[in-house]
């Protein structure tokens, strides 16, 4: 993309800032009065605004004049920043670090539409039968219900596994991937998501 001029970032801006108040764009004519110009100068600018591809318009229609995306903004609507909150066992549940530790960039191809994702670590190799392996990112759609033998994160006495989870008549029962591993038995179990996808760097 080429610089533009001062006056030419100015007609941009004034043109981003009507598109902004009233949702059409301005008319040349709306441009040339508001900085003075004649109306050929005006087209001049919006002219030279498209060349430069700042700006584009569907033919010479009045109020078909848009702003033009930038890689950035093109980038954003395809790709999804998860917010990595730390570490979760696959094991003897570890108790989990809330902050975040960063982000995870995914297609948004590759996530549900209106969903909430977070993205945690996984420690230990109670998941290995399930192919979840030690210091694999696992993707969570944040829910707090599951459905019997899906793979949840959830909080058991405030520490945070990674587990295959199973409503029984009277109890849950979070259960490991590994035959290392027995069962978790409990009464209260708050889930925190179900797994959507691991990430495995190699």
């Amino acid at each position: 993309m080429k610089e533009l001029t001062k006056r030419q970032k100015e007609v941009l801006s004034f043109i981003a800032a009507h598109i902004n108040k009233h949702s059409y764009p301005p008319t040349i004519r709306d441009i040339a009065e508001h900085f003075k110009f004649s109306v050929k100068g005006a087209y001049d600018h919006v002219a030279a605004l498209k060349r430069k591809n700042f700006l584009k318009q569907d033919g010479n229609r009045s109020r078909t004049m848009a702003l033009t995306e930038t890689k950035e903004e093109e980038d954003n609507k395809l790709l999804a920043k998860i917010p990595i909150v730390g570490t979760v066992a696959a094991g003897v549940p570890i108790l989990s670090e809330e902050n975040w530790e960063g982000t995870l960039t995914l297609h948004r191809s590759s996530l549900k539409k209106n969903r909430v994702y977070f993205a945690v670590r996984v420690r230990g190799d109670s998941m290995q039968g399930a192919g979840i392996m030690d210091g694999d990112m696992a993707v969570i759609e944040k829910q707090n219900a599951a459905v019997n033998g899906e793979i949840v994160v959830a909080v058991v006495d405030e520490a945070v596994t990674l587990k295959r989870f199973y409503k029984e008549n009277s109890r849950i029962k979070l259960q490991a991937e590994n035959p290392d591993y027995k069962p978790i038995y409990c009464q209260d179990v708050r889930i925190l998501g179900r797994l959507a996808q691991i990430i495995r760097q190699y």
